[in-house]
């Protein structure tokens, strides 16, 4: 027997809770500050957490209204002050479209580079590749999860 089609993205969380990840991944794309991302979801954590490649002027006008706006678009992406208001931002926007509670993020990483089909991380129809994005930041993955 093989399996020819794609498999679900559904992640059971910690209290027996599912989570599709495409669902959470479309509603928060809606969110002005995003301009692509990837959620990302443990079978032992209560809550997902996301990659988000920013749009590099709304989070410009976002430093700039935190004082922060001479900064580099890489020194943003690593900013504490600039993370935490970006993920108020997200949870605030996924509150208004419905999300779920543990639909929610608890957590976000701001990417400075761009998703590519050159970088393999996108296809060539720009759908995320789930697998290596999840390699590529294996080392940020686990350090959201360690922060909470």
């Amino acid at each position: 027997m093989k399996i020819i089609d794609r498999k679900k993205d559904l992640v059971k969380l910690d209290h027996g809770e599912y989570v599709s990840l495409g669902k959470v991944e479309s509603c928060l794309k809606t969110c002005p500050i995003i301009e692509n991302m990837c959620v990302y979801g443990d079978s032992s954590s209560s809550f997902v957490i996301c990659l988000v490649v920013p749009d590099r002027n709304k989070l410009t006008e976002m430093a700039e209204s935190l004082n922060l706006g001479t900064k580099s678009f890489e020194d943003m992406c690593t900013d504490t002050t600039i993370i935490a208001e970006v993920l108020k931002e997200i949870q605030s926007h996924g509150k208004k479209v419905r999300l779920e509670k543990f639909e929610i993020p608890g957590a976000v990483t701001l990417c400075p580079e761009l998703w590519t089909p050159e970088s393999g991380l996108v296809t060539a129809a720009f759908k995320l590749k789930r697998k290596p994005i999840q390699d590529y930041y294996q080392k940020e993955l686990k350090q959201m999860y360690e922060k909470r």
